[in-house]
């Protein structure tokens, strides 16, 4: 076969990419997914998948990956400012909106365990959880173990699904921001009139 009448799946460069990709498309849209169908979108041969993946609970494993990858990449680009004390609430308003505007890979994200500590999804969610962990702990250097971030991401990742389900009311983009911010203001800001403060001025 030439490389003009190569299928144009082919002229990717990174089948495997290139399937999640297409596969991550498929899942967002509501479409059919199947190994055959996001080979049909890539425009390779339906045996091709398999090059990558031995069936499609390892494929969605790895749009489950890719989701964490993204969102992480857009948490620390929140996160690089070079402020000394994080904006946890702004971390917090990203993960909601991220939730939100890819609700069916976020729903694949966290939807499933998995008991190889080599799965790419297990290690995409630990790094995710790395960074959370340690900027709740430039923010609150005082807290000593695990159990804030833990709950702050509990928070966060409550809220997300509170909207995801329709269990708090559909308002705009920004009104969910604000609705976010003021929950993280509400646990974090008893007794502490800065950091009240500072969160009160990020509202106006």
């Amino acid at each position: 076969m030439t490389a003009q009448s190569k299928p144009a799946g082919y002229h990717h460069g990174d089948l495997r990419t290139a399937l999640v990709g297409a596969a991550t498309e498929l899942i967002e849209s509501g479409e059919s997914f199947s190994l055959r169908a996001v080979a049909r979108k890539v425009g390779v041969s339906a045996a091709a998948p398999y090059r990558h993946f031995k069936d499609r609970e390892q494929l969605e494993s790895a749009i489950a990956a890719s989701g964490f990858e993204v969102l992480l990449s857009q948490l620390k680009l929140h996160g690089s400012t070079g402020d000394s004390s994080p904006d946890i609430p702004g971390l917090a308003v990203v993960y909601v909106r991220y939730a939100l505007d890819h609700p069916a890979v976020f729903r694949l994200m966290f939807g499933q365990g998995c008991a190889d500590a080599n799965d790419d999804r297990v290690i995409a969610a630990k790094n995710l959880q790395a960074f959370l962990e340690t900027a709740v702990g430039q923010a609150f250097p005082n807290a000593k173990d695990e159990a804030l971030p833990t709950a702050l991401w509990s928070l966060a990742h409550g809220l997300a699904f509170l909207h995801l389900d329709g269990k708090l009311p559909s308002l705009t983009s920004s009104e969910v921001d604000r609705r976010v911010r003021q929950a993280f203001g509400a646990v974090l800001t008893g007794g502490q009139s800065e950091y009240a403060a500072k969160q009160a001025r990020r509202l106006d």
